[in-house]
């Protein structure tokens, strides 16, 4: 039993089970809440338009309209889908609409420096990858991943 002046020993994290997933929680939301107001207000400007307006506008500029509604969606969509997997083979990274396969072995440390936007990823070979399904802006729980992510990296799963 440790004196009362001595410090307790640190509790040492419990290493998740395997498989888990990291997800933004912060992004996925505003993303939801961008792309549902955009569409909503473009819609209802759309219809508040009387019908002398919207006859004005030609195809092709209802075609642009439509191709830029798609790229929002498809940009929000691919910062959305960002998360970070761990399975008992390793660790998988998906940022935006790439998706990157690590071996435990290849990951020497885990990242997240105050004022960082994510977790940054240590790899073996001397290189860096940017992990964005954990990002700082989610807070305590974004602390609590990167605790169990370390933890997983210190003693992979077999």
């Amino acid at each position: 039993m440790p004196a009362g002046s001595e410090p307790a020993p640190a509790a040492q994290p419990a290493i998740p089970t395997v498989p888990k997933t990291w997800r933004p929680f912060g992004v996925r939301a505003m993303g939801i809440v961008l792309v549902v107001a955009l569409y909503g207000l473009s819609a209802f400007s759309w219809f508040a338009f009387g019908d002398s307006i919207r006859a004005k506008f030609t195809l092709f500029e209802k075609l642009t309209m439509l191709f830029f509604a798609l790229l929002i969606l498809v940009l929000v969509h691919a910062l959305t889908r960002s998360r970070v997997e761990a399975r008992r083979e390793g660790l998988v990274v998906v940022n935006g609409y790439r998706r990157r396969d690590f071996a435990w072995e290849q990951v020497i440390a885990v990242h997240l420096p105050a004022g960082a936007p994510w977790v940054t990823l240590d790899l073996a070979d001397g290189t860096s990858v940017a992990a964005m399904g954990i990002q700082s802006s989610d807070g305590g729980s974004a602390k609590r991943a990167v605790r169990e992510l370390r933890a997983l990296v210190a003693a992979p799963p077999r």
